[in-house]
């Protein structure tokens, strides 16, 4: 069912098994999960079908450490969240992800990657990516031999492409809206989550419209599901029971926000650019999802080098000393200019059809041939894991918003290790080239000079600074005295408020991370789903 709030004669009070605190892939996923199980699911929306710039402008928020996308940018608030304009980037984390790394501090999760195989596999049906694989099998689907690296130095993994437009949105969500199970209730701004006088538990929340129509909202379960730096403040402004904010006895809420940050490894001197690139292009087979490999660290060289997991992707380009290219400056300036509503993103989807069109007939000659002329040189970039850090972090602000809400900065930091990492794997691929007779690698200038400055290149990728991966701050872990949530993602010390999405991740690992949501979140379906069974 369907239910706009902003309408005058919406209801003013709801009540579900479980409530749902926001509608993008996480959210989508849980309540269909939950559904299916037979339990009802209020479903809370802060945006409607399409974007809304009086929406979206709960977002902002102060960058206040080091540079990054405006807050109000990075993710987006209506139905389907930033799915709505995401490049359908698939991977699962690797298995050192979930593991204590002696050499990466904090690091360790309290479940396993044995614990989300059966997930991952759903979370890769419901995305409809065809045979799972995501490892060197994959290179029996190209006409192409990997590079043959040392096995304890280097190997490949593959992303695989969801290419459906708009899967959680509102052209996705159909049986959501006719669901006898589901209430769907757009324009519902949760403004409050109530605790009961013993903090043990949450006895609603509280929603307004932006006219500040206010209702309530009671479920034996209720779930956060709105991003990381969204699910951190909702936490830390709920102090009224507990003065420090919700789950935060020890001052874990909003700490080890972490990004998948973006920068150029190095240049390779080769005489071979062409073919090293091409091995690692997109591949469009037929009547199979798009995939492309990237080079990643193997567990043996993270652990003797001690650097953290990260991917390399290779890219044929002028020298970057010229800027970017006037083709992307039109795209960029497309991209922060239009609103991503319906008629913006149509755009956008039109750009991405002709750009795959390109990639599959004629991206290869053309990248040859301008290699050939020595139009073009081989850079390496690096998709980099970070540290998780404490001192990364969101935190509340004294500014308030349209609802009269404390707004959330972000305080994002890149430590040591990050930067060694990175340092560390161009030399690494530069012993690994030489030894093969395929060039060397030439690191970049910035990896050399000591600091910790890591600097934003136009020219790395249409995403300069990061993925636009929000994770940690509400991190997984073992006791409470180091995060937020369990091996559940319930908050610790609340028996009834559970956390889904990204938040929970303890390390980021190299992986995009929407596989790795979905799935943690078809294994919260079945715990709650058997909580409830066990209480009839």
């Amino acid at each position: 069912m369907l239910v706009d709030f902003s309408l005058a004669d919406a209801p003013r009070t709801f009540t579900a098994d479980v409530c749902v605190v926001g509608a993008g892939a996480a959210g989508v996923t849980l309540a269909r999960s939950l559904s299916q199980h037979g339990h009802s699911v209020c479903l809370l929306e802060s945006g409607g079908l399409d974007f809304d710039s009086r929406t979206q402008s709960l977002y902002a928020g102060a960058n206040i450490g080091m540079q990054y996308y405006p807050l109000e940018e990075s993710r987006l608030r209506f139905l389907g969240g930033t799915t709505n304009i995401w490049g359908g980037r698939c991977v699962p984390l690797d298995p050192i992800d979930f593991r204590k790394r002696a050499w990466v501090p904090h690091s360790s999760w309290p479940i396993g990657i044995d614990d989300l195989q059966r997930y991952y596999r759903k979370a890769h049906d419901d995305l409809e990516l065809g045979k799972y694989s995501y490892d060197e099998a994959l290179w029996q689907l190209t006409d192409s031999r990997p590079t043959a690296f040392n096995p304890d130095t280097f190997a490949s993994r593959f992303w695989r492409f969801d290419e459906r437009q708009e899967r959680f949105g509102a052209s996705g969500c159909d049986d959501i809206a006719h669901s006898s199970l589901i209430t769907l209730v757009l324009h519902a701004n949760v403004v409050h989550i109530q605790a009961a006088e013993n903090g043990r538990r949450i006895s609603r929340v509280d929603v307004k419209n932006l006219e500040h129509v206010a209702a309530a909202v009671t479920a034996r379960y209720f779930v956060l599901a709105c991003g990381a730096v969204e699910n951190a403040r909702l936490l830390l402004a709920a102090r009224d029971v507990q003065t420090q904010g919700l789950g935060n006895t020890h001052d874990q809420v909003g700490r080890y926000f972490m990004e998948h940050p973006h920068g150029r490894l190095g240049t390779v001197e080769t005489t071979q650019a062409f073919q090293l690139w091409s091995l690692y292009r997109k591949r469009f087979p037929n009547n199979a999802t798009p995939f492309a490999p990237a080079l990643v660290s193997t567990e043996a060289q993270q652990e003797r080098l001690g650097i953290l997991n990260s991917a390399i992707t290779f890219k044929l380009q002028r020298d970057p000393a010229r800027g970017t290219p006037l083709d992307k400056q039109l795209y960029l300036k497309l991209k922060h200019e239009l609103h991503p509503n319906r008629s913006g993103r149509r755009l956008w989807y039109a750009y991405r059809r002709s750009r795959a069109w390109l990639q599959r007939h004629f991206r290869s000659g053309v990248e040859q041939w301008r290699a050939k002329l020595g139009l073009t040189s081989l850079h390496l970039i690096v998709r980099a894991e970070q540290a998780p850090n404490p001192s990364s972090r969101v935190c509340l602000s004294e500014r308030r918003d349209a609802l009269g809400c404390l707004t959330a900065d972000l305080d994002w930091q890149l430590g040591e290790l990050d930067k060694l990492t990175v340092r560390k794997l161009a030399h690494a691929l530069d012993e690994e080239y030489r030894r093969l007779g395929l060039g060397r690698v030439k690191a970049s200038d910035w990896l050399q000079d000591g600091s910790l400055h890591w600097p934003i290149d136009q020219t790395v990728s249409n995403h300069p600074i990061g993925g636009y991966h929000h994770m940690g701050t509400t991190r997984m872990s073992a006791c409470a005295s180091t995060g937020v949530v369990d091996a559940d993602c319930r908050v610790h010390e609340l028996d009834n408020l559970f956390v889904a999405g990204s938040s929970v991740f303890a390390t980021g690992g190299w992986a995009n991370p929407t596989l790795t949501i979905l799935a943690l979140v078809h294994r919260l379906g079945d715990h709650l789903s058997n909580r409830l069974k066990r209480q009839l």
